[in-house]
């Protein structure tokens, strides 16, 4: 079994429910759904601010992992509205219209905080740098 290496956001939520904002597992580095957690005050009202912060936790985690946003290759959004579903699809395609992961979003009915308008979740598989790249030639 590879080593696993677990990232932390500091959010009150990782000690009490018991879980990592990110685990890396060999070249697999799985983010847990990540809401707009701010370190004072409130999150954003609105759902576009609320996704760029969860992006903004998302990309420290992938980093602290040794990855980054063009290695994920899926994404889950949650929202509690459908009428967010086109702020925070821009803001998805601003951060990874290049990349262009698998992509889910569902409407929910809540959310651990009731603030909360979206929770975000990603996978990221690194590549084999070892790898050689295009077709292999048998001598």
């Amino acid at each position: 079994m590879s080593d696993r290496q677990c990232a932390s956001s500091g959010s009150p939520f990782e000690a009490t429910i018991g879980f990592s904002r990110a685990v890396r597992v060999g070249d697999r580095v799985v983010v847990s759904g990540t809401g707009p957690v701010v370190a004072v005050g409130r999150c954003p009202d609105d759902p576009a601010g609320q996704a760029w912060r969860c992006f903004e936790i998302i990309e420290t985690a992938l980093g602290e992992l040794g990855s980054s946003f063009r290695d994920v290759v899926r994404t889950r959004m949650y929202i509690t509205a459908a009428e967010y579903a086109d702020a925070v699809g821009e803001v998805h395609g601003e951060v990874l219209g290049a990349v262009r992961p698998a992509a889910t979003m569902v409407v929910v009915a809540a959310l651990l905080d009731p603030a909360w308008k979206v929770e975000i979740e990603a996978e990221a598989v690194l590549p084999d740098r070892a790898k050689p790249r295009g077709p292999s030639r048998s001598p």
